[in-house]
């Protein structure tokens, strides 16, 4: 099993890492709107053929949909969400592993617990591999794809 110290990354694999980071954050979260909006619509009809208890949904549909996304795209096959993609990152594992569908929700979990700290974007630019908090826990990195 290789590790990110002993796979050789080009010298720009981690340049504009961090900036590229927000861009993607804010592609997605976008998308996560569209389709949580497009959720919403779909739970409204289904309370009207449950006499209302489809609307006890509303509160975690938003959750539901982000998490869904981030298991799907950032722990598929590229590892990478559509807004990563659209930049050019993607997450690897430390341990040269693929980063599974239950990892990429535990580290979106993680990113939103960290949110309110504001370390939480600047502790990336003191780490080595431009790492984020919730990265340094899971043991991923960012890197330009």
């Amino acid at each position: 099993m290789n590790t990110l110290n002993q796979v050789k990354l080009g010298e720009n694999a981690l340049a504009k890492v961090l900036s590229l980071r927000v861009v993607a954050f804010l592609i997605d979260y976008a998308i996560i709107a569209a389709l949580t909006f497009a959720a919403y619509f779909v739970v409204t009809l289904l309370g009207f053929l449950t006499l209302g208890l489809g609307w006890l949904l509303y509160p975690i549909i938003f959750p539901i949909v982000a998490l869904a996304y981030i298991g799907f795209t950032m722990g598929g096959d590229k590892q990478a969400t559509i807004g990563m993609n659209m930049v050019g990152i993607k997450v690897i594992h430390l341990e040269g592993r693929q980063v599974d569908p239950l990892l990429a929700v535990v580290h979106t979990i993680l990113f939103w617990f960290f949110m309110g700290l504001p370390l939480l974007l600047v502790i990336g630019l003191f780490t080595e591999k431009k790492q984020l908090l919730h990265d340094l826990l899971i043991g991923t990195v960012m890197v330009r794809s």
